[in-house]
């Protein structure tokens, strides 16, 4: 009788809206209610079967394309022979598949960079030996033919040869922190280009060829209370000089190519082809809007220009994740029409078709099957908030692989036969499914049922996406999260959270959105708090085109706060909203754009919180700077009449800021400059400085605490 009244009650309480849990903060910042993914996803040569680290991490194991069952384990840390290991952070599988590269021991260097120790482990004999004894490596390749593996230590190149019985020489003896680095990419390549290797074999495993650089010249940074320096070019100062190089293996003899590089030049990547007379080099000019595409030959070092791409105003960075490069052509995408699309291209640079039209962004580029002439991507075709995955055939026509709405990634098999599809939505958490490329779905791996059960058994609010127009004629996209039970005839405060730097996307049907992610975990905790909760993509950001992800060209921030400030206005005047009591935060450029937004002229917002935010664009770095800038000799007045300093006299509203003191990327300097701009303007202020925390602001209780002071300085303006 007891149970029955309990469960009575129980569905009493959930027919009446009052049943869930209230979350905690402790809740938001760990991982309570974080998604069960797929780690290290990785496609075999067989084009049947694909590996991934196992939950516990000391295993590597296989499984099948078809069914998702295992098929065997490629690597375990409990039965191994030879060198023994605790937990694998990563591994690389050799082309052919003989051998793994097991990652171990890693330690973060900057956002992408990092080192590790690196074990060879032989599939064949279930053996596993150090990739070397001098100290950890960094970024280590394999050749084509698996019997060697190049990688980088101390800012020089090494070669191990697997049939030498791992014998270890030394390609490069220049290398010096802070002055010459071979292989990898100095700082602001790695954080701006988006990559952390710039090393490749030729594809008879005969040559090793690399991007140097020499950032001898470069000015010095120094991190506050710390003896730490680096590299750190800023607008207008000298990057570090690049040349690419080559090392004959058997001669051992070292060349330079004769690469046509403006003397102010970048090189953002390097592609080996299958010819190995042909390594694709990627040049852009300082201004960034001409991008060249060279072959080198590594013997003769002559370069040959077989692309060129010129766009208006610059060429947006994910082309070179994109650009992909198969046994005869090369995939990659450009801007030049309005929207980013794919174009192919024979590996003689003659341009075969151009795969996707229309006015819609693509996403990513998976691949090409050499075999049907068929193109791989995902794209926000059926709008910019959804992502989904596609086909495009030779003959023309395109086919949507995705059977669900909202956000879409895939990882194709080798053969492009198969593929892991991970779909998620605004209102469901991430699905993990192995679909054909004929759009059948075989299995669901991962469904995050149980995730689902535990976000409804709280009190979450309801997440929509919504559109409006702002009094300058402009449709913005947005979601909000309302409280649960939300009562549309009283007057509820809002938080409105954004970033808004160029092509990014915060409004997007996926679940994966907000300040903290995981369902938009703390907004729903601002949400049980009585807040309404708001995100709106501006000017500037991805998705929709290069018009209007590029409007604010020469003058960031500008457009970007005057449409928050519409949205503030828009917002003021639902029934729902209390105009009087509308807070804005964001991080890094969500900081900058937090500032601009407040100091618009408008006095909308009643506070705002600023995290790691630039504050003058002089203060960052050239390669994102000058992308969207130029250089402060070129547009004196971008720089410094459009800036939070400048505008620090119309600041209006409670002002918090928040900045790590060993924030390699947006230097704390920014924030200081600021608070002496604040104090000669006489503006209130709070201000919470994290020691020894990077742009992340995290590890031990720091989030915790963070988002602690964030919430209640809410609570103490907006309540």
């Amino acid at each position: 009788m007891k149970k029955i009244v309990l469960l009575l009650s129980a569905l009493f309480s959930v027919a009446s809206g009052q049943a869930g849990q209230k979350l905690s903060l402790k809740d938001v910042t760990g991982t309570a209610f974080r998604a069960q993914s797929m780690a290290a996803v990785e496609a075999m040569a067989d084009g049947e079967t694909y590996a991934q680290i196992s939950a516990d991490g000391r295993q590597i194991v296989n499984y099948s394309f078809k069914t998702g069952k295992q098929t065997g384990v490629l690597f375990d840390a409990q039965t191994v022979r030879g060198a023994k290991i605790d937990h694998v952070d990563g591994y690389i599988v050799s082309p052919d598949g003989r051998h793994l590269l097991i990652q171990t021991q890693t330690k973060p260097i900057y956002r992408r960079s990092f080192t590790a120790v690196y074990y060879i482990y032989n599939v064949a004999n279930n053996k596993m030996e150090p990739l070397s004894d001098g100290g950890p490596q960094q970024s280590p390749v394999w050749s084509p033919d698996g019997n060697q593996v190049a990688f980088v230590r101390d800012n020089n190149i090494f070669l191990v040869k697997l049939l030498f019985n791992n014998a270890e020489s030394q390609l490069t003896k220049d290398g010096r922190r802070n002055e010459i680095i071979n292989g990898i990419p100095d700082w602001v390549n790695e954080e701006e280009f988006s990559h952390n290797s710039s090393l490749v074999f030729t594809a008879d495993s005969k040559q090793v060829v690399w991007i140097r650089y020499d950032e001898t010249m470069v000015p010095m940074h120094t991190l506050p209370l710390s003896d730490y320096t680096y590299k750190y070019p800023r607008p207008g100062e000298q990057n570090a000089t690049v040349q690419v190089m080559s090392y004959d293996i058997k001669s051992h003899q070292t060349r330079t190519m004769q690469l046509p590089l403006d003397a102010d030049g970048y090189v953002p990547r390097i592609k080996s082809t299958n010819d190995p007379t042909k390594v694709l080099v990627f040049t852009l000019n300082r201004h960034q809007d001409c991008l060249r595409i060279f072959t080198a030959n590594p013997m003769s070092t002559v370069c040959q220009q077989i692309i060129e791409d010129k766009v208006d105003k610059y060429i947006n960075e994910d082309v070179f994740n994109q650009a992909k490069v198969t046994d005869a052509h090369l995939l990659l995408t450009s801007q030049r029409d309005g929207y980013n699309h794919i174009y192919l291209y024979g590996l003689n640079g003659q341009l075969k078709r151009q795969v996707t039209q229309g006015n819609y962004d693509v996403t990513d580029v998976y691949g090409f099957d050499e075999a049907t002439g068929d193109v791989y991507y995902a794209s926000h075709a059926n709008g910019p908030t959804d992502v989904r995955v596609f086909v495009t055939h030779a003959n023309g026509k395109t086919d949507c692989l995705s059977q669900r709405g909202g956000t879409n990634s895939a990882v194709f098999s080798s053969n492009f036969k198969y593929f892991v599809n991970t779909q998620s939505s605004l209102n469901s958490a991430p699905r993990y499914t192995l679909c054909t490329n004929t759009n059948k779905e075989l299995v669901v791996l991962i469904d995050n049922q149980a995730l689902t059960r535990k976000y409804n058994s709280y009190d979450m609010g309801t997440k929509e996406l919504f559109t409006f127009t702002t009094g300058e004629g402009i449709t913005l996209n947005g979601w909000m999260v309302k409280p649960k039970n939300f009562d549309a005839s009283k007057k509820h405060p809002v938080v409105m959270y954004q970033y808004g730097g160029p092509g990014s996307q915060q409004v997007k049907d996926a679940w994966d959105i907000g300040m903290n992610g995981q369902g938009a975990i703390l907004e729903q905790y601002l949400a049980q708090q009585g807040y309404v909760v708001v995100c709106v993509d501006g000017r500037g950001t991805g998705g929709r085109g290069a018009e209007f992800e590029k409007c604010p060209y020469l003058r960031l921030g500008e457009l970007e706060a005057r449409d928050q400030v519409e949205a503030a206005i828009w917002l003021g005047q639902q029934t729902y909203v209390d105009k009087e009591r509308i807070g804005i935060w964001g991080w890094s450029y969500g900081g900058w754009n937090t500032l601009m937004s407040m100091s618009e002229g408008r006095p909308v917002f009643h506070c705002g919180i600023a995290i790691a935010p630039p504050t003058c664009w002089r203060y960052y770095d050239t390669v994102y700077t000058e992308r969207f800038m130029r250089t402060p000799k070129e547009n004196a007045g971008g720089y410094d009449d459009i800036c939070p300093i400048a505008r620090v006299s119309k600041l209006n509203g409670a002002l918090l800021l928040c900045h790590g003191l060993a924030d390699d990327n947006v230097h704390f300097e920014n924030t200081a400059e600021y608070v002496k701009a604040l104090v000669d303007a006489d503006k209130d202020f709070r201000q919470l400085v994290y020691p020894g925390k990077n742009h992340s602001i995290r590890g031990g209780n720091t989030r915790n605490h963070l988002f602690r002071q964030c919430i209640d300085f809410f609570n103490d303006n907006l309540k």
